[in-house]
């Protein structure tokens, strides 16, 4: 596959820009794209174009639109081996996972398509009170406008079409910034939804990276804030945003808490397959497993047997289970992390090296609470074994933790399921499933650091529209 060149997507028409930057595979270091980063100017021509398109969007009949993202998501099918190549190019994401992840999408486009004509408002009842006594008052729900969109890259595609389907299918104009490390391969699933029929000039296209961003945050022209990425950036776009409905889907530590009466046969590959799925590189892959101490070994044990079973090597080879992080200089951070966790006496069971941007899955036991492998988000495929003597330990760890995404729990009582789904401060609570678990027409979202709002394209229409109060004097 040769380089890709890319322009903006501003007001239908293609913009070259002028700084470039580029994506490379960070197996191969070869570059995949180049594209412009867009400077404040840039950005506010977007949001421009997409004011100008916003009431031409939410003048399209529903029908209209969810015919639309049903032919959107029927090219994703026939697409996805060509989508599946370039994502695996630009992130490192094994094959099987890149193209698993593109065909998964056109559920969230077939999703949004449902919801596009099932937005409904409600019949207040005034005759309750003596002023509201022979009047009618109901409530609508309108696009909300313009919508702001910044993607992530470990999961571009379907977090990008948790953004632009619900949005589209809401009736609203879109900006959406991809991610700087894969920008062609959102860039391509925009085209797709082109191609599908939604007008060039309803979705623009602006590439770059923290500046861009910025910009788009802080336009005062963008009505809606739709965000996937780190703590950090996700607080200081809350900061920025104002008054503005912000929706953010930020980092956890993927706890998983396993009882007493959990079959350690069954959970110990599930619990190995999604630490080190995607690299480790999502918001919810397993991180921190409790573990009652007198199971702690044996668990360990057969966590890291399923480890050395998964095979680390070049993402677009069949046959690779864990490809490689998103660059180097993640992969060199995951290293100093465990590299520092091991020297306050963490031990590994597994896994621990790192070949260029490629890390080992790993994991390991006799880790302390405040190590950064624990208490921070590795992003990586690394995974600790915590053990504990009382479940208030596990409940106590996770509920004051600032993060609070989803946290998994193993056991066959439907009744201690139900006391640690009422105590743990998460955004969700996977009984006999880990912290990984998602589907996407659920309302996904965390707590805490962990994010504000709920993705999922029911949910996220909620964020993405206004509610209206309409009153008649009869």
């Amino acid at each position: 596959m040769s380089t890709i060149g890319l322009t903006h997507v501003i007001g239908g028409e293609a913009v070259a820009g002028t700084d470039h930057f580029e994506s490379r595979d960070p197996y191969r270091g070869t570059l995949v794209a180049t594209a412009p980063a867009a400077g404040a100017d840039e950005v506010a021509a977007a949001v421009r174009a997409a004011r100008a398109a916003a009431p031409e969007v939410a003048a399209m009949p529903a029908y209209e639109r969810a015919a639309i993202l049903r032919r959107a998501a029927g090219l994703v099918i026939e697409r996805a081996a060509e989508i599946g190549e370039i994502m695996a190019r630009e992130t490192g994401k094994a094959l099987v996972d890149a193209e698993g992840e593109v065909k998964r999408s056109t559920d969230t486009l077939g999703l949004s398509a449902e919801e596009a004509i099932r937005i409904e408002g409600s019949h207040v009842p005034l005759d309750g009170s003596a002023m509201g006594h022979g009047k009618m008052a109901f409530l609508m729900r309108f696009p909300i406008g313009v919508v702001g969109a910044i993607t992530p890259f470990n999961a571009p595609v379907n977090l990008a079409c948790h953004k632009l389907g619900p949005a589209f299918a809401a009736g609203n104009a879109i900006v959406i910034k991809p991610p700087q490390q894969s920008p062609l391969v959102v860039h391509r699933l925009v085209e797709l939804l082109y191609d599908a029929g939604v007008p060039r000039h309803f979705i623009q296209i602006v590439h770059g990276g923290a500046a861009a961003g910025q910009a788009l945050v802080t336009h005062p022209g963008v009505d809606m804030l739709t965000f996937t990425g780190s703590s950090r950036v996700g607080a200081e776009i809350r900061a920025r945003a104002g008054l503005r409905p912000v929706t953010l889907e930020l980092g956890g530590t993927g706890q998983t808490i396993v009882c007493q009466d959990a079959n350690l046969e069954i959970i110990a590959p599930q619990l190995a397959r999604n630490a080190v799925r995607l690299a480790g590189q999502s918001c919810i892959s397993v991180q921190n497993i409790y573990v009652p101490r007198a199971l702690a070994g044996t668990l360990g044990e057969k966590v890291a047997a399923q480890m050395r079973g998964l095979r680390l090597g070049d993402p677009l080879a069949k046959g690779t289970d864990v490809g490689t992080l998103i660059d180097e200089g993640a992969a060199r951070r995951v290293e100093s992390w465990v590299g520092e966790a091991v020297a306050a006496g963490a031990r590994l069971l597994c896994g621990g090296n790192r070949h260029g941007s490629a890390y080992e899955p790993t994991l390991l036991t006799d880790v302390k609470r405040d190590m950064k492998v624990a208490c921070d988000e590795v992003f990586g495929p690394v995974a600790s074994i915590i053990a504990y003597d009382d479940l208030e330990e596990p409940i106590r760890d996770i509920s004051e933790s600032p993060f609070g995404l989803q946290c998994g729990v193993f056991t066959d009582s439907t009744q201690r399921a139900m006391m640690l789904a009422r105590r743990l401060r998460t955004g969700g609570v996977i009984i006999n499933g880990t912290s990984t678990w998602r589907t996407d027409q659920l309302a996904y979202g965390g707590v805490k650091d962990s994010g504000l709002g709920r993705e999922g394209p029911r949910y996220a229409i909620r964020d993405m529209t206004e509610e209206r109060l309409i009153l008649f004097n009869l």
